[in-house]
């Protein structure tokens, strides 16, 4: 069985925490907490890939770029709460503006 990467469970960790952030902050999100999570772990991953190779080497965990990855959480949290916002149903009837 091959090693799991340090970088994917300090992603997953760091997205887990954005996500919850979030939650906390926004709240009423429990319809869309999978998504919320799921993009903040990819958005955290990326994030710390995009860091490596910017070559950021402000407050590191090893070769895991933390704020790089705390960043890319958040718009990943940002991207769902974006598509969510575009593709929710239009009221109708009498009571729509």
């Amino acid at each position: 069985m091959p090693p799991i990467a340090p970088s994917l469970v300090l992603s997953l960790l760091v997205g887990v925490f954005v996500a919850s952030f979030y939650v906390l902050v926004r709240g009423r999100t429990l319809s869309r907490l999978p998504f919320v999570i799921g993009a903040a772990m990819l958005g955290g991953w990326a994030g710390d890939a995009v860091g490596g190779l910017a070559a950021l080497s402000v407050l590191t965990i090893g070769d895991f770029h933390l704020p790089a990855a705390a960043i890319g959480a958040g718009v990943g949290v940002g991207l769902v709460e974006l598509l969510s916002v575009l593709v929710a149903p239009k009221p109708e009837g009498p009571s729509a503006p």
